[in-house]
């Protein structure tokens, strides 16, 4: 055990605070909301406002810090004699999370990323005594360093307003608030010296600036123009006062090592480490250049970026950075891997004594073969216990709590992860994210202060969300039928039982991924470069979903007004037509292997010029599933052609190729209007005709060529110039009953 005994009694002492598997560490009482309580209401009653209009007049709301002796979140609420609703909480995110409860299960609201149903009942259900909701963790955390990348990376601030709306009403008070730190980067590197060209070669482009902070890559996509840094500084201002506002602390950027090769002009003499190339690129843009924690420059570099923070954005006392993601340290002696984390932590305390330093732990994960228990603990025990605090990232499929000995002491948060590059696709593993929480609790000496959602990208499957973000307040799991038939109710606002049955049905099959180890990258045929080795199995038996569409086609005539309720036919009938795209393709790959060619036309016209044509227009019938609106959006930030063009580029590229020759190709792939249409459906026109080419002549399908063929198709979209619509095209309801009259019948014969 590195440390020696000191480091043992260390532990000791954290084990003896916990009490009933939950832990409480001293050293993170001086984490608190910083504005007052008065301030907390205010921002809750405005919160209301934009909600729910001229209902929010009633609700009293008021915040009391002193209803929670042991900064666990508390909300009482009650009814008074003339129906309003007086909500008092020990912050304003306890109130608007308690008031959100009283909303789903009182009222039948809901509110998503994919539209609210707010039918308030006049008057307000009376509460009969006092309804309390508490919590059992000190945390809930929320994002990725990804999500900044995938989902946010064109927010203008009432899309961000929005959303720090919905994590105030899910319970979120831990919040990643990572916009705008190239601003003060900049700032920084002049400091030291650099001149502006050699920071342009730094920083990428906007759409992966999550992989240039975490030292994966470098210039590709940029550069960034000043007016970027203006805009997203700006953003940031706002998005700190709102969180703060609702007693949220946010959790910001801190140094880890990774720097522009400038530096090199400059301090000739530095230790740095060059990294090997990464995910598939060349050294052009990734092999970035990290400085050791051990030399004095590292802590030079991070206090000055600190004190930035500290000046420009203010602080809660939480910090995120992670040395090696991704990366292999160069070396796995535990003392040198001590000596970084303890590096790491005293250029944070250097300028701020009460920091704590909140780390992914994806990397004991991504790279387990490296990261054996000697080595987890020589890193986690360079910094004091409870100092640092480690996000178990994946911790629904892969939980490393459970073989870390809670992290060795060290607090962390359970997470769930979720989704992967944004990608569009029903998926969840429900009976994990209800059971897993609750183990980690009561896990044997458990450190565990917190729960949190971790996703790549966001605005999809909201349901899984919505569960997750509920089970800190719960004291057991849910019974998860009974859960999610009450979601549908809520949801569409509605009672009728074909849409509980649907949703019992979806929750038990596609919602409940229990394969051991499943990450939920979509690979469907339909979104991948077409070839004879795609992937074709599924985790849950389709007949599943085709009940459930069948379900839901028979109630849409009554409910198309929901905007909920469009959104999930949509993404219901998108989901079918996905799997039957596997089907199509596997009758098209079998009818070239027999050579039988009129089976090859039969299966890839259908395929090329019916479904895939029919799936593009439902998606352009809904504001969710438009590639248009996500170009739109990065465009409107760019201040003249040049950059309206950079960020056209970057917003195409993330979503297809990841990179310039396809090196993370579909990672982030999107179901969209307009992207099916000019990218998926072209990959597949020429995948049936380069088949239907090699029956005719006698020749053999040869993959590398159609690969080099297929990138045309691929880099021509990214810079075709095409505008698409941004806003919704045609009738849903009549696209989706075509397509449910010619695909239903042909869905249950492939059974």
């Amino acid at each position: 055990m590195s440390g020696g005994s000191g480091c043992c009694l260390a532990l000791l002492l954290v084990w003896s605070l916990c009490v009933s598997a939950r832990c409480r560490f001293p050293s993170l009482d001086h984490i608190r909301p910083r504005a007052s309580d008065r301030a907390q209401g205010r921002a809750v009653t405005e919160l209301l406002r934009r909600l729910l209009g001229n209902r929010s007049a009633e609700f009293i709301v008021s915040v009391n810090g002193s209803l929670s002796n042991d900064s666990l979140d508390v909300c009482e609420l009650r009814s008074t004699k003339n129906n309003r609703v007086v909500a008092t909480g020990s912050t304003g995110v306890a109130v608007a999370s308690g008031i959100y409860n009283y909303l789903k299960y009182f009222c039948n609201c809901h509110v998503s990323w994919s539209g609210n149903q707010l039918d308030l009942p006049r008057p307000l259900p009376k509460l009969t005594g006092v309804l309390r909701i508490s919590t059992p963790h000190r945390f809930r955390y929320y994002q990725n360093v990804c999500t900044f990348s995938y989902s946010s990376v064109w927010w203008d601030w009432p899309r961000w307003e929005r959303e720090i709306d919905w994590m105030a009403l899910n319970g979120i008070n831990l919040p990643l608030a990572f916009t705008g730190q190239e601003a003060l980067w900049q700032e920084v590197y002049r400091a030291l010296g650099l001149n502006q060209s050699e920071i342009e070669e730094f920083f990428s482009g906007p759409a992966f600036l999550a992989w240039n902070r975490m030292a994966n890559l470098f210039k590709f996509a940029g550069p960034l123009p000043q007016s970027w840094h203006v805009n997203q500084l700006y953003l940031q201002f706002k998005i700190l006062e709102r969180m703060r506002s609702f007693g949220m602390i946010p959790v910001l950027p801190a140094f880890s090592g990774n720097i522009p090769k400038g530096i090199l002009r400059l301090y000739p003499e530095a230790r740095v480490t060059r990294l090997g190339p990464w995910s598939h690129f060349n050294c052009s843009y990734s092999c970035s250049l990290v400085l050791d924690p051990q030399d004095p420059l590292f802590h030079h570099i991070g206090s000055l970026y600190l004190s930035q923070v500290l000046k420009q954005f203010g602080t809660d006392h939480i910090y995120s950075t992670d040395t090696f993601n991704e990366m292999t340290p160069p070396s796995s002696d535990p003392a040198y891997l001590s000596a970084v984390s303890r590096s790491v932590f005293a250029s944070m305390t250097a300028v701020d004594p009460q920091a704590v330093w909140l780390m992914q732990g994806w990397l004991f994960f991504s790279d387990a073969a490296f990261w054996k228990p000697a080595q987890i603990q020589a890193l986690l025990h360079g910094v004091p216990l409870g100092r640092m605090i480690v996000l178990d990232l994946f911790a629904e499929t892969e939980p490393i709590f459970s073989y870390t000995e809670s992290f060795y002491g060290q607090p962390f948060i359970w997470c769930m992860l979720q989704n992967f590059g944004g990608n569009s696709g029903l998926f969840g593993t429900v009976e994990s994210i209800n059971s897993g929480p609750f183990k980690a609790l009561h896990f044997p000496n458990s450190t565990l202060v917190g729960i949190g959602m971790t996703p790549e990208g966001i605005e999809q499957n909201p349901v899984t969300y919505e569960l997750m973000s509920e089970l800190a307040w719960r004291k057991e799991p849910v019974n998860l039928a009974k859960w999610v038939s009450l979601y549908a109710i809520r949801r569409y606002g509605n009672t009728q039982e074909s849409l509980t049955t649907a949703w019992r049905l979806l929750f038990a099959s596609i919602y409940n991924c229990t394969d051991p180890h499943y990450r939920n990258h979509n690979h469907s045929p339909l979104v991948r470069r077409p070839s004879f080795q795609m992937k074709t199995g599924l985790w849950y038996d389709p007949a599943d979903l085709y009940k459930a569409w069948k379900l839901i086609m028979d109630a849409a005539p009554s409910l198309m007004s929901k905007e909920t309720f469009r959104y999930d036919l949509v993404d219901v009938t998108r989901e079918v037509l996905q799997v039957l795209t596997t089907s199509f393709y596997r009758d098209i790959a079998d009818a070239f292997k027999k050579q039988n060619l009129s089976e090859l036309l039969t299966a890839g016209g259908v395929l090329v010029y019916d479904l895939l044509p029919e799936l593009n227009r439902l998606l352009s019938s809904n504001r969710n599933f438009l590639l248009g609106a996500w170009l739109e959006r990065a465009r409107s930030l760019a201040v003249d052609d040049k950059e309206a063009q950079l960020y056209d580029m970057n917003a195409r590229n993330q979503i297809t190729l990841w990179g310039p020759s396809g090196e993370i190709l579909d990672y982030a792939s999107k179901e969209w209007g307009g992207l099916m249409e000019d990218y998926y459906a072209q990959r597949w026109g020429l995948f049936v005709q380069t088949l239907v080419e090699c029956l005719n002549s006698g020749q053999p399908f040869k993959q590398a060529a159609f690969n080099q063929a297929v990138f045309q198709i691929e880099k021509g979209f990214i810079y075709n110039g095409r505008k698409y619509p941004t806003k919704p095209q045609g009738d849903t309801y009549e696209i989706a009953y075509r397509i449910f009259l010619k695909y239903y019948p042909q869905a249950l014969n492939r059974l």
